[in-house]
């Protein structure tokens, strides 16, 4: 199985035996050491029409393993992103599911530095921190990349916040 295929298939199990047991998924001993490693990672799920049902993750790696992220991602991104209703298990056989794997992110001194088809981006000002993953429909240019990931986070000047990149592994179904 290819690191794609095991990517999707661990947030499409987790998210599924969440749904029906109520219980976490454990990580299988011979995963392969790809998913050993800690990284951030998000999970995405998107209706057959393209329109996103729901999105969670973690900038910095907070569990064990990469595995670990993929699999708690998943239950978030369809259970607890406040933007939607929870996901249900009738309608997990209509959804999409995207991986990203998230390199460590770089801090940058200005938008001439981003590129929102390779980058994806954190805001930050005090406590207040947006993300945006890179390669997002609408999001063009480094200025619109910025505005949203503000927009995200409830910053409303740019004046001294930091601003950081990051390259992800994107494995889409």
């Amino acid at each position: 199985m290819s690191v794609k295929d095991v990517a999707i298939k661990l947030a499409k199990d987790s998210l599924r035996t969440y749904l029906k047991e109520n219980k976490v998924l454990s990580v299988l001993p011979d995963m392969p050491d790809y998913f050993l490693k800690r990284a951030g990672s998000f999970v995405s799920l998107k209706k057959g029409d393209g329109t996103l049902r729901g999105c969670i993750g973690t900038i910095e790696p907070v569990y064990n393993n990469l595995a670990e992220e993929i699999i708690n991602n998943a239950i978030s991104a369809g259970i607890k992103d406040p933007r939607f209703p929870k996901v249900n298990l009738a309608e997990l056989d209509e959804l999409y599911f995207s991986v990203d794997v998230l390199h460590p992110k770089e801090e940058v001194e200005s938008a001439e530095e981003l590129d929102p088809k390779n980058y994806g981006i954190v805001v930050e000002k005090g406590p207040q921190k947006g993300v945006l993953l890179p390669d997002l429909e609408g999001i063009d240019t480094a200025d619109k990349q910025l505005e949203v990931a503000m927009t995200k986070a409830g910053i409303d000047k740019a004046d001294d916040i930091k601003i950081y990149k990051f390259k992800v592994d994107r494995y889409n179904e």
